[in-house]
């Protein structure tokens, strides 16, 4: 079974459904039904009997873009356990780059983030490195980039409320720090926050990280672990943009890109690249009016 559930705007649905039901059939995978879903929102699950997901998420990137969808090989279901990254998912702003233009360095250092979230750089080495270019700036340059420079990305908040109160652990994994991820865990409501953290000294950064390194690795390691803590049948979703987020969207069950860069989105179990996070509630059948706020 192969299961694709999406949403795009109306016109769009209607001009490109016949077309891409004619494409999967030319493919030889023709769809057992396509219909929106009953929880009255307006989400359009078209459902397959079998066939190659991967070919069945190219045809509907064809002609549903820009879209938010899941592919999955069985219905959807809430999951136990929601893993997401921080920076440019549940943040609008990466964090690093922001702290930056209180030294006059965010061009330099936004270039460096960019082509590590692309994946052209070694994670580690490039956070490093840009760390490094913050030695010297006060520490209270932190409560003020988180207070005029680190908006909630929208819908993060009703998401995580909304899947807790539905039973699921909330983790927020980030590469950032924990001055920042810490106060954003309390404020959308995250259980569990890993991140690395700022080295400070005499009232500002030294320009390096307490503590080992928060990467890839242990992004994809917090998943596992919180899914075998819950058993072998556990059901996990997990949200992120970039390069560094790729092994934790492959080892959930329901792994989303969010406006993702490409190998981010190529990697993952379907994207949103339309609406806010709470699409995500919808693509799992989460009716509106069970929604958290």
């Amino acid at each position: 079974m192969i299961i694709a559930r999406l949403i795009a705007d109306e016109a769009r649905l209607s001009a490109g459904l016949d077309a891409a039901l004619a494409a999967l059939d030319a493919a030889g995978m023709p769809a057992a039904s396509a219909a929106l879903l009953e929880n009255g929102g307006e989400v359009l699950q078209i459902s397959l009997a079998g066939g190659d997901p991967a070919r069945v998420r190219a045809i509907v990137d064809a002609h549903f873009a820009p879209s938010d969808c899941l592919i999955a090989d069985h219905e959807p279901q809430v999951p136990h356990v929601f893993v997401s990254d921080m920076d440019s998912t549940m943040i609008a702003a990466e964090c690093i780059d922001e702290l930056a233009d209180f030294v006059g360095l965010k061009a330099e250092v936004a270039a460096i983030t960019e082509r590590a979230m692309q994946g052209e750089l070694d994670f580690a080495g490039a956070l490093t490195e840009r760390v490094g270019l913050l030695s010297g700036l006060g520490e209270d340059a932190i409560a003020q980039c988180l207070a005029e420079r680190v908006p909630l990305m929208p819908g993060a908040r009703t998401l995580v409320q909304t899947l807790k109160a539905r039973g699921c652990r909330t983790v927020l994994v980030t590469g950032g720090f924990h001055q920042f991820a810490d106060p954003v865990a309390e404020m959308l409501g995250f259980e569990r926050v890993v991140a690395n953290r700022l080295a400070t000294g005499a009232g500002a950064l030294t320009g390096g990280l307490a503590g080992p390194i928060a990467d890839a690795a242990t992004k994809q390691r917090v998943l596992l672990e919180e899914a075998e803590r819950i058993g072998e049948d556990a059901v996990s979703l997990a949200t992120g943009d970039g390069a560094n987020d790729v092994p934790m969207l492959q080892g959930a069950t329901y792994g989303l890109a969010y406006r993702a860069k490409p190998k981010a989105r190529a990697a993952a179990d379907g994207w949103l690249d339309r609406g806010d996070l709470t699409a995500v509630l919808e693509l799992l059948g989460i009716p509106r009016t069970d929604w958290v706020y």
